[in-house]
């Protein structure tokens, strides 16, 4: 735990009481605060008294003994609109923050120079997080990982400058963070996502913006407008910038040429590491994580030897191209975390002959920008609620069937496989949220392997 200090002998108020909002509670108690916690859940506000958190009904609460409101990143800040408890706090006159604010500023108090490497972007950040911090374990750092990749960033032990800390950021978090200024700031990029939180594109990016503006290194993607125009602004502002980009660039940085990731400086280029046969890093969008995770490394003075060691031994993470086993020439794979157009090209882009299973809660756009993709697709299955929209996109160009079920996708993806007697891959990536059939991406992705486990002459992948 790092107990937060910064707040000692004065009283907060804490909308949230989910995983980090319990971890929260108790680092600022830890650190000496007093603290009213409170959610819409009485189950989770019974969890948290059984802690030995205050809880109560801030509604009906004396905001004027409140320091400041620390809110749940899952809770609305200001769009559609905001939440009762932020329009309290607002009326109140009193900040406004979240977990990843609480640590900058016990780091800002006990280990300012602690190393920090905070990662953000619409698509690949957990992967990207994951992967510097496991390319950092095995060149022997002491590592805690943490932020929106699963583990409250205040239940990771405290900075100190021989410890590195790796977070992921998500858009939610960063609004709630004003004083974010990581050692490296990693943006990978910026497509549509969330806009029923932010309400614009603009919105959203300038958000993503912050992670890097105070950061002292800027490790920025330049594949997409939002990120360049980012990067031009971090570079006319004489910040230190290192580019990545997933193709190759006449610039300075770090790019994929192919499998092969070269480093650019003014006088040479120079080939790092080879990402061939790296199930785990599959994809031209994985080789833009793992070059942003490269430039992270050597700016800590990890070896190339060390790099390309911890690039061959990344094991991948869940539900994000995870190769799950063959049942002959079909190979099944679970990409349950492309919950957006956006991330199922990367899976698209990355193979032939898809038997696709795809559908959920629709974002906005559809699958509409995947039209470029649809020769690749043998056959569609289409599950949940954006069933019908998605048929419609699909047409005459993709023979689908209405599924419903990923249990029905499953069955029939495998029986047409088997009748192929070729090469091909059986794909789930929805390009929705799960929301209307699964709590989250994680239980559809579990169901998903678990089906595919049970399919009679499967050969399963080590460890899936």
């Amino acid at each position: 735990m790092t107990p937060v200090t910064t707040f000692a002998n004065k009283t907060v108020a804490l909308f949230g009481l989910g995983g980090s909002g319990l971890a929260t509670a108790l680092a600022l108690q830890a650190g000496g605060a007093h603290v009213v916690a409170c959610d819409d859940n009485p189950a989770k506000m019974a969890e948290a008294a059984t802690k030995g958190i205050e809880t109560g009904d801030l509604r009906q609460a004396d905001w004027s003994r409140f320091s400041a409101l620390v809110l749940s990143p899952g809770v609305p800040l200001t769009h559609p609109e905001p939440h009762w408890s932020a329009k309290l706090a607002k009326i109140a006159g009193i900040e406004i923050i979240g977990d990843i604010e609480l640590f900058c500023r016990a780091r800002a108090k006990i280990a300012p120079t602690a190393p920090f490497i905070a990662i953000t972007g619409t698509n690949g950040k957990s992967t990207t997080t994951a992967l510097i911090a496991h390319i950092l374990r095995e060149a022997g750092h002491d590592v805690q990982m943490g932020g929106n990749i699963g583990t409250a960033i205040l239940s990771l032990e405290p900075p100190a400058d021989s410890r590195i800390h790796v977070i992921e950021c998500s858009s939610f978090q960063i609004d709630l963070a004003p004083s974010l200024a990581p050692t490296i700031g990693v943006l990978l990029n910026i497509s549509p996502d969330h806009l029923d939180r932010h309400g614009t594109m603009e919105e959203y990016a300038a958000i993503k913006e912050r992670l890097v503006m105070k950061a002292d290194l800027v490790v920025i993607g330049i594949d997409d407008k939002w990120s360049r125009s980012i990067a031009e602004i971090c570079l006319a502002n004489e910040a230190n910038v290192v580019r990545i980009s997933s193709e190759p660039m006449g610039k300075p940085g770090i790019f994929a040429d192919g499998g092969t990731l070269v480093r650019v400086t003014s006088s040479d280029a120079t080939a790092v590491a080879d990402l061939a046969g790296i199930g785990s890093l599959r994809g031209s969008h994985n080789a833009q994580n793992a070059a942003a995770a490269v430039a992270v490394a050597k700016a800590l003075s990890v070896s190339e030897e060390e790099i390309r060691s911890g690039l061959h031994t990344f094991p991948g993470l869940p539900h994000r191209m995870e190769e799950l086993g063959r049942i002959r020439a079909t190979l099944f794979i679970n990409d349950s975390k492309a919950t957006n157009a956006d991330s199922t090209e990367k899976a698209l882009k990355s193979f032939d002959n898809i038997l696709w299973i795809l559908g959920g809660k629709a974002k906005e756009g559809g699958i509409a920008p995947l039209k470029p993709y649809f020769p690749k697709i043998r056959k569609a299955y289409l599950i949940g609620a954006a069933a019908h929209e998605f048929a419609g996109t699909l047409g005459d160009e993709v023979p689908h069937v209405h599924s419903g079920t990923l249990d029905n996708a499953v069955e029939q993806a495998a029986q047409d496989a088997a009748a192929m007697n070729e090469a091909s891959v059986v794909l789930l990536s929805p390009a929705c949220a799960s929301y209307d059939q699964f709590a989250n991406y994680e239980v559809r992705g579990n169901r998903f392997r678990d089906l595919v486990r049970a399919l009679p002459g499967i050969t399963l992948t080590t460890g899936a």
